[in-house]
């Protein structure tokens, strides 16, 4: 059976979730989970919560984009751990993110398109801050806490569905670099399909 599951967010302070909550309500979401924290924010623990708690052809309904996630390559990544638990997604604000119509799922495709686009972009600002940093002498970086080995552990942990903050305790690392590992290892799935795809 198909259910309705809400996400609702504020990242101000005195800002209220009313609006949001009433929208999700009279939409027909059964369950709502509610945050309030910036999107900037790693410890997004009931978006966390909503994720696993998903069945299969659930649908996670927000009242409008920029409640769910901060960026393209953010959105995409949401969306990703959503579908790849059989789920959906739907936005009140935008019909064209919904994940039931074919409309939709092209829609994702090019949002998948546009994360690969913005992961480019940050790559090549950070290389050139990089370059710029060696120029001037500096020192980069910090050797890495853990091993490739470590990484793909962690990565097939978060895939699994285990917390963000649970493998980053076990790994003696911080809960963003558990969510940027994760978020990569998606971008990468998604890149590689997009080259098979194009290949037919």
């Amino acid at each position: 059976m198909r259910r309705k599951i809400g996400y609702a967010r504020v990242s101000t302070i005195g800002q209220t979730l009313d609006t949001q909550l009433k929208t999700l309500k009279n939409y027909g979401c059964e369950k709502i989970f509610c945050e309030k924290v910036s999107g900037a924010n790693a410890q997004r623990d009931q978006l966390r919560k909503m994720v696993r708690s998903l069945k299969k052809e659930d649908t996670v309904i927000v009242a409008r984009i920029d409640r769910l996630a901060r960026s393209t390559f953010d959105l995409f990544a949401i969306v990703h751990d959503i579908t790849k638990k059989g789920g959906h997604f739907y936005s009140l604000a935008e019909p064209w993110a919904d994940t039931n119509t074919s409309t939709g799922r092209l829609m994702l495709a090019v949002l998948a398109g546009l994360a690969d686009v913005e992961r480019d972009l940050i790559r090549t600002r950070t290389a050139e801050g990089r370059a710029r940093a060696i120029e001037q002498g500096k020192r980069m970086g910090r050797p890495s806490k853990i091993s490739e080995q470590e990484k793909q552990d962690v990565i097939r942990r978060r895939s699994n569905g285990e917390s963000l903050k649970s493998v980053a305790k076990d790994f003696g690392i911080s809960v963003a670099t558990v969510s940027r590992l994760t978020i990569a290892a998606a971008c990468v799935q998604a890149e590689k399909k997009e080259k098979v795809l194009s290949s037919y």
